[in-house]
Order: C-alpha cells, then structure tokens, then sequence
C-alpha cells in the first residue's frame, strides 16, 4: 500500500555516486553538449519535461523555468545504465523510507547557469492518481555543483487548497486509509498556488548524493549566483503488483 508518508517525505543516499562515476557521466554529457548541443537544448531548446494543462510547450518553460536552463531528457545510453545501476545498488536504502518504489524512470539530465533556476511546483502521483504507474518521488543526483547559489528546496504547506480530498476507497485503489491526494496544477501557474504560504528547506548536497522529494512535496532550486550547476534527475514509480 501506498502512504502519505512516501509522497510528502524527503531522503537523501549519500555516495549514491563515486567520484569516479561522477567524473565518467560529465564526460558523456560533455560529448552530447560539443558543438551546437549548448544551444540546441538550451537556448533554442521548445519543449520541456515540464506540462500544463491548456498550456503550449513555450508558456510551460516560462513558468517552470523563467531564465532557461539546458535539458537534456534523452541521455546516452552508457549514461542512463551507470545511473540505473546506481538506483539498483540504492535499493535497501530506498525501501526502507519509500517502500511502494519499484522502478526508476528514464533519466533527464539538466544544467543551470546565472540567474537560471526550477520555479518551486508539485510532480504529482499522475494525472490520474488512481491509474497505474505512480509517481512516488522524485530523485535529483548533482554532478557538478556551482560556485554559489543554485541550492535545492522543498516547501511544506498546511494550507487546505494545496490538497483536492482524500481517495475514496483508498485501499482498494492501492493506498493506505486516509490517504490525501494534492490538488492538481500546483505550480506558479495557478494564482491560488502562488499565494498559499509555504515554509521553505534549502540543501546543498554534496556532489553524488541522492535526494530523494515525494511527489505532493513543492520544490524547486534557487537561482545561480556564480559558476554552473549540473545534475541528473528521474522520478522512482510504484507499480500495481507492489503496492496493492
């Protein structure tokens, strides 16, 4: 069964990266972004991870990321087996504060420059928190961190608004008695959203640990001050078979 407790928690897998590995994947990635790959999933970059219902592409990207950032969702492959073989080794770990996760989804692999920054939001279990696979948490890996700001942070809120009801029938549907489900769209495209009050939590991990952000947890990153911040991040998914 699926808890609250996995959605709205946070973790951390320190060394979930060695500095070998480390040092392997920015190689990779520095072959994907060589000649034009700066610009073609930067700048010039008009899709993103990142929907809004009713939204384009473009309106998207301006409300998740107002300065840009370069997004890479496809990664090589050698890339996404070290970072899969990681998830695999981090298991134990994994099952002891988020027991529900079963899978990693595919890897995206972002990059934030001055001034560029992730607007705080909620991933959501899925569109439809009833239908299978759901998203558990999100997990964020940096490979390279900036000189200074560019800081992750979640955002805890006792507000109502943030939470559309409880599930009905929740054990039959894979969740634990009680279990709440966050309202849809909250992200800074929603008035309501913006001016909920929220408590924020800064971290700065060390390069290679894993932070783990259940799925009706808000985060974001703050903007970067100086130097660059690169990092790998998927979503950890429970299926039917485990949670029911």
């Amino acid at each position: 069964m699926i808890h609250i407790a996995e959605t709205v928690g946070v973790g951390s897998i320190e060394n979930f990266l060695s500095s070998a590995e480390r040092a392997h994947l920015a190689e990779l990635m520095r072959d994907v972004l060589d000649d034009d790959g700066t610009a073609r999933f930067g700048n010039e970059r008009r899709s993103s991870i990142h929907e809004i219902p009713g939204h384009s592409p473009e309106q998207a990207m301006a409300v998740y990321e107002p300065a840009g950032r370069i997004e890479i969702p496809t990664i090589p492959e050698a890339a996404d087996k070290l970072l899969n073989d990681a998830f695999e080794r981090a298991r134990p770990a994994l099952s002891r504060v988020m027991p529900s996760i079963t899978l990693c989804r595919p890897w995206t692999y972002v990059e934030y420059g001055a001034g560029q920054h992730i607007t705080p939001h909620l991933d959501g279990i899925a569109p439809d928190p009833l239908a299978w696979p759901r998203q558990i948490a999100g997990i964020s890996v940096v490979i390279t961190e900036a000189e200074a700001g560019g800081d992750f942070y979640v955002e805890t809120a006792s507000n109502d608004r943030l939470w559309n009801g409880q599930a009905t029938d929740a054990t039959t549907h894979g969740y634990a008695d009680g279990m709440w489900l966050a309202h849809d769209g909250a992200d800074n495209s929603a008035a309501w959203f913006q001016q909920m009050p929220r408590t924020r939590w800064s971290v700065s991990p060390t390069p290679g640990t894993a932070l783990l952000y259940g799925s009706q947890l808000a985060h974001g990153t703050l903007p970067v001050r100086a130097g660059r911040v690169a990092k790998f991040i998927s979503w950890l998914i429970a299926n039917p078979t485990a949670a029911g």
